[in-house]
């Protein structure tokens, strides 16, 4: 199993997916909403309890999360960094093994385009994983996003197979997209 998860200082979005010979399965998705939270110090530990009330009831092999990335405000980066920590803390506080991805790199191995929207990224995702939650889950299909990523590298399966990005994974797995409104 493989928690991935979009920190974040408002909303940190989550998915969890299950591996099983070759096949990706929809486990649970979700976003913590920390609009409520007045301090950041309270975001923070929020995020700790959640990521870690998240690894005690699914149980991952694996935490993927992605990086923030530098924007035009060095301010929000350096938050951005302390909810993706305290989210690696919580993994780490339970011995689980945590990788890393750029959100170009997310992209790519989900549409096969680094600059996909999150609109593109979650209608890939609702294809490839049969499931039809609407647009308001944005920051939740982000989190799910990264668990895919990290399961198209080969890393959780175990059998060596890395894939590049999405064309490579449809090339060697054409019989799990299903055709149509993917219901």
């Amino acid at each position: 199993m493989i928690l991935g998860i979009d920190p974040g200082t408002v909303n940190m979005g989550y998915g969890l997916v299950l591996e099983t010979n070759k096949k990706l399965k929809l486990e649970a998705l979700g976003t913590l909403n920390l609009s409520s939270f007045e301090t950041h110090p309270d975001k923070l530990r929020r995020i700790f309890e959640r990521t870690l009330g998240l690894i005690e009831q699914y149980h991952p092999d694996c935490l993927a999360i992605e990086d923030p990335f530098y924007g035009k405000n060095v301010q929000v980066m350096l938050k951005l960094g302390r909810a993706q920590g305290v989210a690696m803390a919580a993994a780490l506080s339970r011995d689980i093994p945590i990788f890393e991805y750029s959100p170009k790199k997310i992209k790519m191995s989900i549409t096969g385009r680094g600059n996909a929207s999150k609109e593109q990224v979650a209608a890939m995702l609702r294809q490839l994983l049969l499931f039809d939650q609407g647009g308001e889950l944005l920051d939740a299909t982000d989190g799910l996003a990264v668990a895919v990523c990290h399961a198209f590298q080969g890393f959780a399966s175990g059998d060596g197979k890395k894939y590049t990005g999405w064309e490579s994974f449809v090339k060697d797995n054409p019989k799990k997209l299903k055709s149509g409104t993917g219901k």
